[in-house]
């Protein structure tokens, strides 16, 4: 008996309104017939599975300094608890904030490549608020290490003192590739060039800087 093989039928894609053919708006297609379903899957944008490499590996990293931090405290009779600098508390604040002002920002950007243009609201205002808050938090950080420093609690002082600096200018450093996130989104955008992968992957990377800062500023309060 024979068999007839049926082709998959084929499905012509169309730009979104609001969607250039070239670089502009955001580049997601869908059926001519409007039928998502008959859109098979497909593989996740490159920025989007690296973005996620690199929070793993962060995570690891971190997760190896939280284990170290806790086996040489338990084993250190010279363990010495001392009183974190406030501002640190102020920081908090400030990156926190700095991820609200990051979601206004996409559903602004969204609105601007979606077509709705208002001349009154440049969609780059919010990713400059952002990343100021950023620098912001940058030189909270470097307030405090520099008030530590002066009331004579350096590097060597103590090991407790070695973790804090330890964790936090490694937290610092992992944060200096997110402001240079905010910075590339904020060129493409102001080229209109932005893809939404690109904008998506900055944006979970400085969430996850956000709630990995208050992981260690609870570590940081409980055991030092």
């Amino acid at each position: 008996m024979a068999t007839t093989v049926h082709e998959p039928p084929k499905i012509e894609l169309e730009h979104l309104p609001g969607q250039g053919s070239g670089n502009g708006g955001w580049r997601n297609l869908v059926p001519a017939g409007g039928d998502l379903r008959r859109v098979k899957d497909h593989s996740p944008p490159p920025a989007s599975t690296g973005i996620w490499v690199g929070l793993a590996a962060i995570t690891m990293t971190f997760a190896a300094f939280t284990s170290a931090l806790v086996v040489r405290q338990g084993s250190a009779p010279d363990w010495q608890h001392f009183t974190l600098p406030p501002i640190l508390y102020l920081n908090t604040l400030v990156i926190l904030a700095s991820s609200v002002t990051l979601e206004v920002s996409r559903r602004r950007i969204a609105a601007f490549m979606g077509g709705v243009k208002d001349p009154a609201a440049s969609p780059a205002r919010w990713l400059y608020i952002t990343l100021f808050l950023g620098m912001l938090f940058v030189a909270g950080q470097t307030f405090a290490w520099l008030q530590l420093r002066s009331q004579g609690f350096g590097v060597a002082t103590n090991v407790s003192y070695s973790f804090f600096y330890v964790l936090t200018v490694a937290h610092a450093l992992h944060l200096f590739g997110g402001l240079g996130g905010l910075v590339r989104v904020i060129g493409k955008l102001n080229k209109c060039v932005l893809r939404r992968t690109t904008l998506d992957a900055t944006s979970r990377y400085w969430h996850f800087m956000g709630v990995l800062w208050v992981y260690l500023l609870l570590l940081l309060w409980m055991k030092l």
